[in-house]
């Protein structure tokens, strides 16, 4: 689970304050260990986003200002193909990551 946490936090697309997060775990011990699970926890059930999620951003003009109106339309029509390949997730190395780390999220702890 740690270098699935570290893989995680090395990834571009990590915001500041998973990364905060997944630190703590990974430095905690003995009983500061479950509340920092829990908060890391959290922080993915926030910043794990579904598809359609992503899709609705790279769509909006926040997206263009911030990744060009050009990289936005290319990150748009990559999630798309993420969406009709069956994917339910976005599929940046954070959310990627991160969506592993909740489905076994029982091994934090």
């Amino acid at each position: 689970m740690k270098e699935l946490v570290k893989e995680m936090i090395a990834a571009p697309s990590c915001c500041a304050e998973l990364k905060e997060k997944a630190e703590a775990w990974l430095a905690a011990e003995g009983d500061a260990r479950k509340a920092a699970a829990e908060a890391l926890i959290a922080e993915l059930e926030e910043d794990v986003t579904p598809i359609d999620s992503v899709i609705g951003f790279f769509s909006s003009d926040t997206a263009a200002g911030i990744f060009g109106p050009e990289g936005a339309a290319k990150m748009l029509a990559h999630m798309k193909e993420v969406k009709a390949a069956g994917g339910e997730w976005c599929d940046c190395g954070a959310c990627s990551a991160g969506k592993k780390i909740l489905d076994r999220r029982e091994e934090l702890f």
